[in-house]
């Protein structure tokens, strides 16, 4: 199965959203997929609010050869790094919850 990082439209007519997926390249655009890997709004206002991603699951679906989409090559290059901190910092604050004596 040849598997594809594209987004899946969403939203109402003139007010589009989009989900970043990990789908099967044979699916339409709007068909099952895999897994979600994140939301793109082109509507939101601040251009640093408009995506949410989750690195480690697309850094995952790259390494066993899923392509990725032009747009979303270009989203991932723009916001990556962003929330790759983001993902590192809530690992910590987790680990240092679980690391604390509960009293």
């Amino acid at each position: 199965m040849a598997v594809r990082i594209r987004m899946k439209q969403m939203g109402r007519t003139h007010r589009h959203y989009y989900r970043i997926v990990a789908i099967d390249h044979r699916q339409p655009r709007d068909g099952k997929v895999i897994e979600e890997l994140g939301t793109y709004d082109p509507h939101v206002k601040e251009k640093a609010n408009r995506v949410t991603l989750r690195p480690s699951r697309i850094k995952y679906w790259q390494s066993v050869g899923a392509q990725a989409s032009e747009h979303c090559e270009a989203i991932f290059k723009n916001f990556m790094k962003k929330w790759e901190e983001i993902e590192a910092q809530e690992a910590a604050k987790k680990a240092a919850e679980a690391a604390a004596p509960k009293a």
